[in-house]
């Protein structure tokens, strides 16, 4: 059988009848930047996660921008953020003129390394980034302890993990602030680019609402230097939809998560799961010897499967001036040898999730 790593038709079906005549409507007013579908979006998801305010931005990517711009992190400045993530967590403090600062990761977990993360901060320290990876949260209650200590700001790379909990707290209530992703392939999904910044500080909110407006406090005023990172109202029409469903996709992934941990032979290893953490379960992440051939196997079953993550950042070339080398940050460059994501969303059937890991075991047999 056929078993994508990702179909996104069958969830826009179940919802169609709702999604089509409130993007007609919207449509018919013309009113596509803003206003009031982003708004009722912006309350919703402040409510979800509890905290003081969310604000729409027009990616993941420009939230995390937007968010270093309202600390005021520019050039001369640190920012602390783990090799082993998504581009833009690193590329976002590259483009406000601040220097990424790479450090390793946890071998169990694939989240920033305390240790590590100590080691790094220095007096141009200004801020870290701790990435919530594959869904789950990096350890907040001992990074905001050593950011305090240090004076430096948090800022919660969420764009993974919409709805992750640790603790009882959701994203965004530890950190100064989190950062949130609706592309298409993430929990939340919109029908194209969109992110949001969520905080408990209104003063910073309303910041981050100007920068949105190239800096703009009223029309033609500006009291700052921002950006065109405004959230389009068709992406919250279809979120706002998408929202009240978001705890029974998240349960629907931690099923086939517990199939597969059930399932699969002890030739990989299965996500590790810290105690006190949630995982939302964004991507289905084992360890996996001789990963490329595996990888060939599954598609060669018609099985999708990606890696996330195939070069760290510290070894990237746009960051070669920062000197980088092999061995800067050995966890992260083996768990880019072995990481493997397996299908996991959440329309899957039993019998999709356990052909997977049928075909995973016999390539070990």
């Amino acid at each position: 059988m056929k078993v994508p790593l990702l179909d996104l038709t069958c969830q826009y079906k179940s919802l169609q009848s709702q999604i089509e005549p409130a993007v007609m409507a919207l449509m018919e007013s013309q009113l596509f930047v803003l206003g009031k579908p982003v708004s009722e979006l912006e309350k919703n998801l402040a409510k979800y996660h509890h905290c003081n305010a969310a604000v729409g931005m027009s990616s993941g990517t420009d939230a995390l921008i937007a968010s270093l711009m309202a600390f005021d992190i520019g050039p001369g400045d640190e920012v602390i953020v783990p090799t082993f993530t998504f581009f833009a967590t690193a590329g976002c403090v590259h483009r406000v003129g601040a220097t990424p600062v790479f450090v390793d990761i946890d071998a169990d977990t694939f989240n920033m390394d305390l240790a590590a993360f100590e080691a790094a901060i220095n007096s141009r320290t200004k801020a870290v980034i701790p990435v919530h990876l594959f869904g789950q949260m990096a350890p907040m209650a001992d990074i905001m302890a050593i950011a305090r200590k240090h004076n430096i700001k948090v800022i919660e790379d969420s764009c993974q993990s919409i709805g992750s909990v640790q603790n009882g707290n959701y994203t965004g209530q530890l950190g100064d602030c989190a950062c949130l992703s609706f592309y298409p392939s993430k929990n939340l999904a919109g029908f194209g680019d969109g992110g949001m910044v969520l905080c408990n500080d209104e003063a910073y909110a309303q910041k981050l609402r100007y920068i949105r407006m190239h800096g703009e406090d009223k029309r033609y005023y500006h009291s700052m230097i921002g950006g065109n990172f405004r959230l389009d109202a068709l992406q919250a029409l279809v979120l706002d939809i998408k929202l009240p469903h978001l705890d029974k996709w998240v349960e629907l992934r931690k099923r086939h998560a517990a199939i597969y941990d059930q399932m699969l032979c002890q030739e990989v290893t299965t996500p590790v799961i810290m105690p006190g953490n949630t995982s939302v379960y964004n991507q289905y992440v084992i360890r996996a010897p001789r990963r490329d051939e595996l990888q060939m196997h599954l598609a060669e079953n018609e099985i999708g499967s990606g890696v996330y993550y195939p070069v760290p950042l510290h070894l990237q070339e746009c960051f070669k001036h920062l000197n980088g080398k092999p061995g800067d940050c050995p966890i992260a460059e083996r768990a880019c040898l072995e990481v493997l994501a397996l299908p996991v969303y959440p329309e899957l059937a039993d019998e999709q999730i356990e052909y997977v890991a049928e075909t995973i075991n016999r390539f070990y047999q």
